[in-house]
């Protein structure tokens, strides 16, 4: 997925995982993946995709600033 915000060009084919947290099994309608991102520039993005029933029914990425980066790799360790 590739998207554009604030001028950063932000691409699940080209950035590189920093983490993957899955919740559920795949195919679980309530299932669902967040993963972090971070770009050759340090720009970091959650891409967040899962079932119909699940907190992201679309898959969505989301600039993150170093704070909430450092938020969502603490709660995810």
């Amino acid at each position: 997925m590739k998207k554009i915000v604030r001028g950063k060009v932000l691409d699940t084919e080209t950035a590189q995982i920093v983490k993957k947290i899955t919740f559920g099994e795949f195919g679980d309608a309530d299932g669902y993946e967040e993963t972090l991102y971070v770009t050759a520039e340090g720009a970091y993005f959650l891409y967040t995709n899962g079932g119909a029933e699940s907190k992201y029914p679309e898959e969505t990425i989301t600039l993150k600033y170093q704070a909430s980066v450092d938020k969502w790799l603490a709660k995810n360790n």
